[in-house]
């Protein structure tokens, strides 16, 4: 058997099976082979079947080069010996005549005249692919030194304030375009006639019961005063939409019924009846809210 041919064929039966396997099994962005652990095993099963294969064919090799005369050995070994010769030589030249070396039997012209404990140094040639690597890292040693060094072109920190940058951008338009996408943490007050005129037919269809058509309040308290009970501002106002007033004293949860961006256009419609004091409005209710973060501004 020829050990560099068996192990070429098993190299590529793997990789076969691997490329198959890659193919056949469905594992989304990820690796297949990363993704289900288990095809570790049917790769290892692929693997000893491989070898067993070359192992059958070795020994059968063997037992029938045993049964050959002396005669036949003798020339089957010359003829896989030329085989081998014809089919590597070609390749065995060119790659000498790349590397712009000597062949072995002209090498004598390039021994060194100094040898360590018997062994002699050749004078070859580097391997061109070696060569033109090292060059190639010199120029870019060269463009690098330039435009960082001298022309001072952007470091790391500079790139990922950038991209942090364009993230927010990005980040803001989508929210912007799926007002659905915020809580009572990022919600932020509407300002624009349309929020506010779909806030006030919202509050018109589910709050005039408690709260009257002009905020002034019934069963539910003020809305148009200074205070509040569970606190002001578009963040407390959307959460005390969202999740409902106290246990059993205050309004439902609309969580299930509005969606998080109705309750944002709802919750700014509100804020902006603060200072229209109806006339038949109730007395203040709760404490007085002053936001804390607009006056540290």
């Amino acid at each position: 058997m020829k050990t560099t041919a068996s192990y070429l064929r098993v190299i590529g039966f793997m990789i076969l099976a691997f490329f198959l396997l890659e193919i056949i099994v469905e594992s989304g962005d990820s690796l297949a082979i990363v993704k289900y652990p288990i095809i570790w095993a049917v790769l290892g099963m692929v693997f000893f079947f491989a070898i067993a294969l070359e192992i059958v064919a070795a020994a059968l090799h063997r037992i029938l080069f045993a049964g050959l005369n002396e005669e036949a050995k003798e020339r089957y070994i010359a003829k896989e010996a030329l085989r081998e010769q014809n089919q590597f030589g070609w390749f065995k030249r060119k790659y000498v005549e790349m590397l712009g070396a000597k062949p072995v039997s002209e090498e004598g012209e390039i021994v060194l005249d100094h040898n360590y404990d018997g062994i002699r140094e050749l004078d070859n040639n580097l391997p061109p692919w070696w060569t033109y690597l090292f060059y190639i890292s010199i120029v870019f040693a060269v463009v690098y030194f330039v435009y960082y060094e001298v022309f001072d072109g952007p470091t790391q920190i500079d790139e990922y304030e950038a991209e942090v940058a364009i993230a927010k951008e990005e980040m803001a338009e989508y929210k912007k375009n799926n007002k659905d996408l915020i809580d009572a943490e990022n919600v932020e007050l509407l300002t624009e006639p349309a929020d506010l005129a779909a806030g006030k037919t919202i509050f018109g269809e589910n709050c005039v019961a408690c709260h009257k058509d002009n905020g002034g309040g019934g069963i539910g308290p003020n809305l148009t005063d200074d205070s509040w009970i569970l606190g002001g501002g578009i963040k407390n106002v959307f959460h005390t939409i969202s999740e409902g007033g106290r246990a059993g004293k205050g309004m439902i949860p609309w969580k299930s019924d509005l969606k998080p961006g109705e309750i944002a256009q709802v919750g700014s419609y509100v804020l902006s009846l603060h200072g229209t004091n109806p006339p038949d409005g109730k007395e203040p209710e709760g404490d007085v809210w002053k936001d804390e973060t607009a006056s540290a501004e």
